[in-house]
């Protein structure tokens, strides 16, 4: 599909991407760049990409397109530095999973002759690094593009083309719609987690060893998510801080009505909750069962 391919960042999902690539020879040349001297050791090692380096300029330099895979406070200085480097027949898309702001970063700083294609693939685990990368990650996963107004139609259909490739189901929508359901489904599940961590490293000591000692498989899975890296989390919240803010008023009024349920005994609402809850529950499941994602291993 391409000559060379540029990618930006090299975690879990740069490091996936690249696998799929050499694995239906999607592109002649893979070029990886990261700023972590221990990612481009494993990136040599791993034979991940023909080209290593942690210039962009090297890295972006005659690229047919470029996956932006670094996190979301890094993006600043990304589109600063390609308005300088690339051309105009250049792609530019991302994998990030915040849209609003960043498409707005995209619009103001480059102009309309380049073009920007906003993605984000519902698919990832909790690793991280370029030993992370799985193949098969995106496969019967949701991609999701989120139009701007630098994103022409040849390249949204070379964008969508690439990730069905990868056997990727593909939907449109706005970033707005986006950072809505991402709040909700992945951005609070992830606060909530951290959270929960925190509040048991505050126990006394004698409570805390206990609770690691018999932890049982439903702490370890809800908090499993809490292993992911900290600083694409910091970028993701900030990123999308007005509409976690909005989830998290809800969740918190939903929160206190299950506490005021419990101090009132009322068994009658409890149940009732529950039982709301678990059919909901068996709904998200069903979903997902219908994709017929692949199992890893672990939970993604």
């Amino acid at each position: 599909m391409f000559k060379k391919v540029s990618i930006v960042g090299f975690g879990l999902i740069g490091s996936s991407i690249a696998r799929e690539i050499k694995k239906h020879k999607l592109a002649k040349m893979i070029s990886a760049c990261d700023i972590s001297n221990k990612a481009l050791k494993e990136i040599r090692s791993l034979k991940l990409a023909s080209e290593v380096t942690h210039n962009l300029e090297i890295s972006a330099k005659n690229a047919d397109i470029i996956f932006i895979c670094s996190p979301l406070g890094t993006y600043k200085e990304i589109f600063s530095k390609l308005r300088l480097i690339i051309n105009k027949n250049t792609i530019i898309t991302d994998v990030g999973s915040s849209k609003s702001e960043v498409v707005k970063l995209a619009e103001t700083i480059l102009n309309k002759k380049f073009c920007y294609v906003p993605g984000h693939p519902i698919a990832g685990t909790e690793e991280s690094g370029p030993k992370a990368g799985l193949l098969n990650l995106f496969k019967n996963r949701w991609f999701i593009i989120t139009p701007s107004i630098l994103t022409s139609s040849v390249a949204k259909n070379k964008v969508t083309n690439f990730w069905k490739k990868l056997g990727s189901k593909i939907t449109v929508m706005s970033p707005q719609s986006h950072d809505n359901i991402m709040a909700i489904t992945s951005h609070i599940p992830h606060l909530i987690a951290y959270n929960i961590v925190g509040t048991a490293a505050k126990l006394e000591d004698k409570i805390k060893s206990e609770v690691i000692k018999f932890s049982a498989s439903g702490f370890r899975d809800f908090t499993r998510i809490a292993s992911s890296d900290p600083t694409m989390w910091r970028d993701i919240v900030m990123s999308n801080k007005k509409q976690i803010l909005f989830m998290l008023k809800r969740f918190n009024k939903d929160l206190s009505h299950l506490e005021k349920s419990i101090k009132k005994e009322n068994k009658k609402e409890l149940f009732n909750i529950f039982k709301k809850t678990r059919n909901i529950r068996k709904k998200i499941i069903q979903a997902g069962q219908d994709i017929k994602a692949p199992n890893f291993g672990r939970k993604n």
